[in-house]
């Protein structure tokens, strides 16, 4: 008689079922489950210290900087072009347009410097008078103005300055206007202030110091040894040259 195995290893007569387990003898044996191994963990990496990264040298300024910078922050090198920053020009939109001059004033009136030898021949003088010549015009760019000789130890400067005529003070006279009329007035001068119309004889009596005296249009003010003043309203001439 012929035995068979049923799939748990029983002997048996039957080739249907077992005889001992009743297990159908056609079926296989369940498998054991097969073991899954479990993931590899990896092994964490070991720590690296951060490093600061190495300091470069400006070729400009020799300001140290890091070596990823891409400007130096003294002096704005670019070390990627290896060029200085471009100066903003005036055609540089970015820049701000460039400030216009102010209008220079141009004043309405000057005062005649010259040299009169008539002043000179009474004025007994031990200077020698210069040669008589063209007047010198100075334009009158203020209300007041100071006639005189400058000094630089004393801080004097003159509007009107008499030049070389060491007849004439440091702070000889003072000349005021109210834009239309003219008044002078001597300072306390050594040798006074003197005022004469041009038609007229030279003056022979200095004005009151410290006391204004209105200028007639043909006045003539005479100070130290050989100097005439004339005080008149400037040309066309004069104030396009002034501009």
């Amino acid at each position: 008689m012929t035995t068979v195995s049923c799939p748990s290893g029983h002997p048996s007569v039957s080739t249907d079922y077992c005889d001992v387990c009743g297990l159908p003898i056609g079926v296989a044996a369940t498998p054991a489950a097969a073991q899954v191994p479990a993931p590899a963990v990896a092994a964490p990496a070991p720590a690296t210290t951060a490093t600061a990264p190495a300091a470069q040298t400006c070729p400009n300024c020799s300001e140290p900087a890091a070596t990823d910078a891409l400007f130096c922050e003294n002096c704005g090198y670019d070390f990627t072009t290896g060029t200085m920053p471009r100066q903003a020009s005036s055609l540089d939109l970015s820049a701000p347009p460039p400030v216009p001059p102010a209008p220079k004033e141009v004043a309405e009136w000057v005062v005649e410097r010259w040299v009169d030898p008539d002043w000179y021949a009474v004025q007994q003088s031990d200077d020698p008078c210069p040669s008589p010549g063209l007047p010198v015009v100075i334009p009158l760019n203020e209300k007041s103005v100071l006639i005189g000789r400058p000094s630089r130890s004393r801080g004097i400067s003159p509007e009107v300055d008499c030049g070389d005529d060491t007849g004439v003070s440091r702070r000889q006279a003072q000349l005021t206007t109210d834009g239309q009329r003219w008044w002078v007035e001597d300072l306390q001068s050594s040798n006074g202030t003197y005022v004469a119309p041009a038609a007229g004889p030279l003056p022979e009596d200095p004005i009151v110091p410290g006391q204004r005296q209105e200028l007639d249009p043909d006045d003539r003010i005479y100070v130290g040894a050989w100097t005439r003043l004339v005080v008149r309203k400037s040309t066309p001439e004069e104030q396009a040259g002034q501009a």
